[in-house]
């Protein structure tokens, strides 16, 4: 499938093509008031862009699980069209990893940052690093692109449609209270749970997540909660 070709998406989703950054756009698109369900995408030779924009009902706070699960519908994605020896891991914090080194991220945005307050909107976007941007990838160790892993053969627009598929089938069952499924899923999939990291000006020990995927760390006998709202990037 060619970068130009228009893409196919599940009822409820509807694509646009982004001249420029897939996420900035989903996230202008959303400020002009657009439909939720659209899927800002966007495919050059070294990068896969894409966002969804979405129109929570219930407070930013809840919301925010989103996140996590956009990353889990990309790992289910490349999951399948991945090499099997391909390994795909996600941060807590958004960031993606393939064979156990960084490979592009999600980020979130809304229309406000109150967290017990209804957003108008939230958009979910995602980055993902196509080939090295480095001609000495050995230069930046912990740091890869998806071709550079065995994957030379995913046809990255397809992937797109395929983290749509994915996203959307998690969205509904969140939305029918499987929040237990979700949060399953995610934790098979987490990095670092059980070692020391660092988040938001802490550190300490990242023992998991509560009901609403915020962190729980550990420093010393105190634990702290540090809330998914925490990685919201200011909205125009």
């Amino acid at each position: 499938m060619s970068a130009g070709a228009a893409l196919a998406f599940p009822p409820l989703l509807w694509g646009e093509q982004a001249a420029e950054d897939a996420f900035e756009h989903a996230c202008r698109r959303a400020l002009l008031g657009c439909d939720a369900g659209l899927v800002s995408w966007r495919v050059t030779a070294d990068r896969l862009e894409g966002a969804l924009v979405l129109a929570p009902e219930v407070p930013l706070g809840r919301a925010m699980a989103m996140l996590p699960l956009c990353g889990v519908g990309f790992q289910n994605a490349l999951g399948v069209m991945a090499p099997p020896e391909v390994s795909v891991h996600l941060d807590w914090d958004g960031g993606i990893r393939v064979n156990g080194a960084a490979c592009g991220r999600f980020r979130a945005m809304a229309s406000a940052g109150d967290p017990q307050a209804v957003p108008d909107w939230l958009a979910i976007g995602f980055v993902l690093p196509l080939i090295p941007d480095s001609d000495s990838p050995g230069d930046t160790p912990g740091r890869t692109s998806l071709f550079a892993e065995g994957c030379a053969d995913v046809d990255p627009p397809a992937l797109l449609e395929a983290w749509a598929r994915h996203s959307l089938n998690w969205i509904n069952r969140w939305e029918d209270g499987d929040a237990r499924a979700l949060h399953a899923e995610w934790r098979g999939l987490a990095q670092d749970i059980g070692e020391e990291v660092q988040q938001g000006g802490r550190s300490g020990t990242f023992l998991g997540v509560d009901e609403d995927f915020g962190m729980l760390l550990r420093d010393g006998d105190t634990t702290h909660l540090i809330p998914l709202t925490t990685l919201l990037e200011p909205a125009p």
